[in-house]
């Protein structure tokens, strides 16, 4: 499966990253899963973290949105130290996570989803738009706007979560896995929403086992085993690396 390639990044005026991690380590069960790792992301930029399971990247993920506590490092965003803040304080500054599962609200409709995805806000009119804007994106969820989330297929859950992530209109969305699970026609899809969402300015950092799909789209990558990062670079530069292809495409060395 192959994918139209993303676009050319647009950079943050100043020049610094909109999102940057200082040494970073982050523990959990008494199991350090990142061990002070460094990465940034820049304004309008699509940049993907890839690597093998348990190579940490979920961790990463949830060290970002204050899901899990950090044993040391910083995590900085738009300029300001978020180190520690937490997840509800991180989505009214506009940074969202789509997380691995989904976490559907099963019994609630699509419509009523949404509405959740837009709790910290208040300006209803904009909000009733943003609506009509991510049924644009997932037309399906239009037509299943009042069915409950329980009975969606995978597919049209994870086109829901990230519908509900864009609701809070994120600066920084930060997706964790969002092809899991799902049939190639439908992670075709869901590549293809993530490219049209990425050309409306959003920046993105997206988790993926898929390396070949990932960096197809992205701008930057960054690979990541036990826990550090081994390699980053250029998308496309990381897609034709000989350990990448051995390692993450399936190809001999």
């Amino acid at each position: 499966m192959t994918v139209a390639p993303s676009s050319e990044p647009r950079v943050a005026r100043d020049g610094a990253p909109l999102l940057a991690l200082e040494r970073l380590a982050v523990a959990y069960g008494g199991i350090q899963a990142v061990k002070g790792i460094d990465l940034n992301v820049r304004d309008g930029e699509l940049v993907c973290l890839i690597g093998a399971n348990g190579a940490g990247k979920t961790t990463t993920l949830k060290g970002i949105c204050g899901m899990l506590p950090v044993k040391s490092g910083t995590i900085r965003y738009a300029g300001d130290d978020i180190t520690g803040q937490p997840s509800y304080r991180l989505v009214r500054r506009g940074l969202a996570m789509v997380p691995e599962g989904r976490g559907m609200f099963g019994a609630l409709t699509i419509e009523e989803n949404l509405a959740m995805g837009a709790y910290a806000r208040n300006d209803r009119a904009a909000v009733r738009a943003d609506v009509e804007r991510v049924f644009t994106l997932f037309p399906r969820l239009k037509e299943r706007r009042r069915q409950t989330a329980g009975t969606l297929s995978g597919g049209e859950q994870q086109m829901l979560a990230m519908a509900r992530a864009l609701m809070s209109r994120p600066r920084l969305l930060l997706l964790d896995e969002p092809s899991m699970g799902l049939a190639p026609l439908m992670v075709q899809k869901v590549f293809e929403t993530i490219i049209a969402v990425a050309s409306e300015g959003v920046t993105m950092l997206l988790i993926e086992q898929n390396a070949k799909l990932a960096l197809e789209v992205s701008d930057r990558g960054y690979v990541m085993e036990s826990g550090e990062i081994t390699l980053e670079g250029q998308a496309s530069a990381l897609l034709h690396d000989p350990k990448v292809r051995a390692a993450y495409l399936g190809e001999a060395a």
